[in-house]
């Protein structure tokens, strides 16, 4: 019996898959298009991870539970809008995650979770602040806790720079 795509179980997914955090950010873009490239190369496909930070409003839980469900529906919304572009960029739909909590430690859970995650993506930011607190964060103090790479792509690369390098 074989299975049909829908139905993989998560030791035959592809064998490089390439995970990019979803945010608000600039760089995002860069990072997206990199594990685009990367995938389409080497056969692979791309993950996409969207952490909701929890409501730190807990006075009143139907208040609470409503602001979580609108963060919620942002999350899903935005994520769709990112893998079409992933869909559009490398004819596969990307696998979707959304979790809740510290953005760092759900990132290290999921990566720890899905052995099938390959490559953890990240673009880094061009400002005077450095290059964004997800890669201070993994760099500095958690690097050696993880099980994959990490390759980070300079905000400031154009297209043609990173299409050069995938």
């Amino acid at each position: 019996m074989t299975n049909s795509a829908d139905d993989k179980k998560p030791d035959q997914a592809p064998a490089r898959t390439f995970l990019c955090v979803v945010d608000q950010s600039e760089e995002l873009g860069k990072a997206l298009y990199f594990a685009c490239r990367r995938a389409n190369s080497t056969g692979g496909r791309v993950a996409l991870l969207y952490v909701l930070e929890p409501a730190e409003f807990q006075h009143w839980m139907a208040v609470g539970n409503l602001m979580r469900e609108e963060r919620r529906q942002e999350a899903e919304e935005m994520l769709q809008v990112v893998a079409n572009v992933v869909t559009k960029r490398t004819g596969k739909m990307p696998e979707l995650y959304i979790r809740e909590g510290n953005i760092t430690e759900e990132l290290l859970k999921l990566i720890d979770e899905e052995q099938h995650i390959s490559l953890l993506v990240l673009g880094a930011a061009t400002g005077p602040e450095g290059p964004g607190p997800i890669i201070h964060t993994l760099v500095e103090k958690m690097a050696g806790r993880l099980r994959i790479p990490i390759t980070i792509v300079p905000g400031n690369l154009s297209d043609a720079q990173i299409d050069a390098i995938t």
